[in-house]
């Protein structure tokens, strides 16, 4: 078993197979999850795992070159607004429903049991060298 990081051996394998370039949806429970991608859910409870714990770990995971994230987390969702710009300076912002298309071209979607409005999140990775 492993001592540290991500735990969870779907998400593990599937980080694992992340390449430059390829997209990571974070979500909260209430994003309409697009068919195609694979999914890891991690929804427990509402709230349980937070958006903020899990954008956390991927963090430290992943290295990743870009991020974009809902216009309306703006006003709906100042906590993640500022998580997304505390940790993605470059953060990119397009319209809800621009999000859900982008999030239909994702490789990988993690659900988080986050249950408050806009907590999504499109990553994109990058390398590590």
């Amino acid at each position: 078993m492993k001592k540290a990081g991500i735990l969870n051996r779907h998400l593990a394998g599937a980080l694992a197979e992340l390449g430059h370039g390829d997209g990571v949806l974070v979500c909260d429970v209430g994003m309409p999850i697009p068919d195609g991608p694979k999914v890891v859910d991690l929804a427990f409870l509402a709230g349980v795992p937070s958006f903020a714990e899990v954008v956390d770990g991927l963090l430290a995971e992943l290295v990743v070159e870009g991020a974009t994230a809902a216009t309306e987390v703006r006003e709906a969702n100042p906590a993640a607004a500022g998580l997304l710009d505390g940790h993605f300076p470059g953060l990119a912002l397009v319209p809800h429903e621009e999000l859900k298309r982008l999030s239909a071209g994702a490789r990988l979607v993690v659900r988080t049991g986050e249950a408050r409005p806009y907590a999504n999140v499109l990553l994109r990775c990058g390398v590590f060298f």
